[in-house]
């Protein structure tokens, strides 16, 4: 990972203040306020709507908030992007790849784009296509790429100039068992030699595997935070979830079905 320059030492990671975002009359984030730790494997969870995604797209600087702040490692992501910026790296929600260059070329041109030396560039590529095993496919169109493999060549663009804080929206949907493993090792591997991790999800099971803290957003707000025990309190973190955004315990029976 870069050092890049000499920071405060106390600064978080990540750092949201009252961020706020509505679409219309749709408030899609109310003032959201989150510290996350360096070293963290931290997890945002939530049921579908309830602004993770765009809580995340504000927190790395692809939408701007209405109102509230976002810095990484004490760098602001709107007064001072580079320096933020420099230090992150961001696997996004949905199609954002440029689907006309190859694997290797997407990799070859975000490295170049990201300043580094071109040697170096080539070598980070050739080893994250093998480790993720996409070497046969690094000639490939991105616009031929499975969901799947999409997901795993935006990760590679995330970690390719070596940041110290990864924030990844849903980086495992989509991924066979056996890439799953390689993304959660590698991930281990960067918050293991101090590097943190952010990402979200809908399912539990990995979340208590990896995370040592977590989130949980509802309607647009943090209704709990803190590490895994504490929000979990004896509980399955499903039925914690359960219980803070008020689902309710509904069996999937249809009437139709009924006997």
């Amino acid at each position: 990972m870069n050092s890049g320059d000499s920071m405060d030492t106390g600064s978080a990671a990540l750092e949201l203040r009252g961020l706020r975002k509505a679409f219309g009359e749709k408030l899609a984030v109310d003032g959201v306020d989150l510290r996350i730790e360096r070293g963290s494997f931290f997890g945002l969870v939530g049921p579908n709507g309830a602004g993770k995604t765009t809580a995340l797209s504000m927190a790395v600087g692809l939408l701007r908030p209405d109102a509230g702040t976002s810095t990484v490692l004490g760098h602001d992501i709107w007064t001072a992007p580079v320096e933020a910026k420099t230090r992150l790296g961001v696997l996004p929600d949905g199609e954002s790849l440029p689907q006309r260059l190859t694997g290797t070329e997407l990799l070859t041109y975000m490295g170049l784009l990201r300043g580094l030396e071109e040697g170096l560039v080539r070598s980070r590529t050739e080893e994250l296509l093998r480790v993720l095993d996409m070497e046969a496919d690094g000639g490939r169109l991105v616009a031929d790429y499975s969901t799947g493999m999409r997901k795993k060549i935006a990760l590679a663009v995330a970690l390719l100039h070596g940041p110290e804080v990864l924030v990844l929206d849903e980086p495992f949907e989509a991924v066979d068992p056996v890439s799953a493993a390689t993304i959660r090792s590698i991930l281990r591997g960067f918050t293991g030699s101090g590097g943190t991790v952010v990402f979200s999800s809908h399912v539990m099971a990995l979340v208590e595997q990896l995370c040592d803290h977590l989130a949980i957003l509802a309607r647009g707000r943090i209704v709990a935070a803190g590490s895994l025990e504490e929000i979990r309190g004896g509980a399955s973190l499903d039925d914690a979830f359960a219980d803070l955004v008020g689902a309710g315990h509904e069996t999937g029976a249809l009437s139709w079905f009924a006997s």
